[in-house]
């Protein structure tokens, strides 16, 4: 009875997510009634993947304990200020870090990074760090990264930003340039910050502006960056754990700049984002860039990829990633790496379904290296923006280990709301990789695709020779089909689901749960058909 009773509660959870989004699980992140929340940005614990956080400006945060599927939401305060470009990231011990502007009550706007941590999974936060000072020079569009790896610098923080000697200045002797400060004790103190740019840029805030700098950690701890600015698409790397940089290299053009307009939206930006494979997979110590310009004219912004097999030294051809025929607009895309996995996973706004300015947010997956791109919608509904009302200048995507969180703005009138996409993808490869002559574990793996249309692959792994059962079943309780009933050997075995039920007609879309009986043993999982 116990069984029965948690599977209840467990289905009523499904079905009302079921009942609401009719794709993807779509979770409102913010709260209604929330002062206009965007620019925003999600992380994962590694040590507790059931632990999320998320920011959003001004002052936003929000952390779930359930994986995603709820959200609770805060203001962060400082006595340094919170003011804008919101980043979260944990560290290897699962510590959280929320990086931000500032706007003290003592000091000037901007004058310097702030930056807080939680040792509570984001309930609590101290009061931050002030990173960058240098009167009257402004301190904007910081990122942070953190090194994962097993290199002599493991769990370094790493943050690099814009120093403005003026923001928005037209003066041709005002300029700005790349700097990059690293904290080594879980961000109590900070290096003092090292000009990365060679060549800087003016102070407008626009195409001729260096700006964007997203660093990445590569596998054995080397730092790399890439950034936009009156040169195109540079990059930069140290292999010392940022004591040091080396002479910039240019990557790619920019057709169009980096500041450009899409209809609907107050501003807009095609700013890069820099990543770099450290899984397992066969693309370990790739190097990778995304970003958006408007090459194939001001009507038709598009996401765009490069990448470096040789940490960064040359730089293969640039590929299209959005993979519409339309002359439509793909914009505000983001780009993280699964580091377990290796599979890339980019986020970006969409009109291909539109002639005028419904928005839809889609997600684009390569588990080859970026070589080729699948892309899929990922909102409930579309939304139409208004460029009366400033629209953040970014999203954000967190990955791990197939367990995918796309984050996004939508506007309904003039309010703006945080949402999140709950998606989950198998191991690319790894399953099959596992099985071996020797098989010592009882395992049901994650259908894939999921969500699925018109049918999926359900694998699973048998310790010994044993009487198998594979069923599926609605929310009600009801067996809907049974796909296998046999004695099978040791090893890993794949099925397939054709969306039909016993009778062979199709099943409605929906969540629907599948479970494996192996003698004593019993797993479940769910899995989403969209029709």
């Amino acid at each position: 009875m116990a069984f029965h009773r948690g599977i209840v509660t467990f289905i009523f959870g499904i079905i009302f997510l079921t009942q609401l989004f009719a794709q993807y699980p779509n979770i409102r992140v913010s709260q209604p009634g929330s002062n206009d929340p965007e620019e925003v940005v999600i992380a994962i614990n590694p040590l507790n993947p059931l632990n999320l956080a998320a920011g959003a400006n001004i002052n936003y945060y929000y952390y779930s304990n359930d994986g995603g599927l709820s959200w609770t939401e805060g203001e962060l305060t400082s006595s340094l200020g919170v003011w804008g470009d919101p980043c979260v990231i944990f560290d290897v011990d699962g510590n959280l870090y929320f990086s931000h502007l500032s706007n003290p009550q003592s000091g000037n706007w901007l004058d310097r990074i702030v930056v807080q941590k939680s040792t509570t999974g984001g309930v609590t936060w101290n009061n931050g760090v002030g990173v960058g000072l240098n009167p009257p020079k402004d301190q904007d569009k910081e990122w942070l990264a953190v090194d994962e790896t097993f290199s002599p610098y493991r769990n370094n923080l790493y943050m690099s930003w814009t120093e403005f000697d003026a923001y928005g200045s037209a003066n041709p002797n005002d300029s700005t340039r790349i700097l990059f400060s690293r904290s080594t004790d879980g961000g109590l103190s900070w290096s003092t910050p090292l000009k990365v740019s060679d060549v800087g840029g003016d102070c407008i805030d626009s195409d001729n502006t260096v700006e964007g700098a997203v660093p990445a950690v590569g596998p054995n701890g080397e730092i790399y960056l890439s950034w936009s600015g009156p040169l195109g698409i540079m990059f930069d790397k140290s292999g010392d754990g940022g004591a040091t940089f080396g002479t910039d290299i240019y990557v790619t053009e920019q057709p169009g700049g980096w500041d450009f307009e899409v209809p609907g939206i107050y501003r807009c930006n095609g700013l890069p984002i820099t990543a770099c494979d450290i899984s397992d997979s066969p693309y370990q110590g790739n190097v990778y860039i995304a970003w958006s310009d408007q090459r194939n004219g001001t009507n038709n912004t598009d996401v765009f990829f490069i990448k470096s097999t040789d940490g960064g030294e040359t730089w293969g051809e640039v590929k299209q990633v959005n993979d519409d025929a339309t002359a439509t607009h793909q914009f505000f895309t983001w780009m993280t790496v699964d580091q377990i996995t290796g599979s890339i996973y980019y986020v970006f706004y969409d009109r291909r379904n539109s002639t005028g300015l419904a928005t839809d947010v889609y997600v684009a997956k390569s588990d080859d290296g970026g070589e080729t791109f699948s892309n899929f919608r990922v909102n409930q509904s579309s939304f139409t923006p208004s460029a009366f009302i400033f629209f953040g200048d970014y999203t954000n995507i967190a990955a791990r280990n197939g367990k995918v969180y796309p984050i996004w703005m939508r506007m309904d009138g003039f309010d703006l709301s945080v949402w999140a996409a709950l998606l989950e993808f198998p191991p690319v490869g790894i399953a099959l990789a596992q099985q071996s002559d020797g098989i010592e574990e009882f395992e049901l793996y994650q259908n894939y695709p999921n969500p699925f249309n018109p049918e999926t692959a359900i694998s699973y792994r048998l310790a010994t020779v044993s009487d198998v059962e594979v069923q599926v079943y609605n929310l009600l309780g009801q067996r809907v089909k049974t796909l296998i009933r046999e004695t099978q050997a040791a090893g890993i075995h794949t099925l397939r689901w054709d969306g039909q039920d016993e009778a062979g007609q199709p099943v409605a879309g929906g969540m629907y749960l599948y479970r494996l009986i192996a003698g004593d043993k019993v797993q479940m999982k769910k899995m989403l058909l969209i029709r």
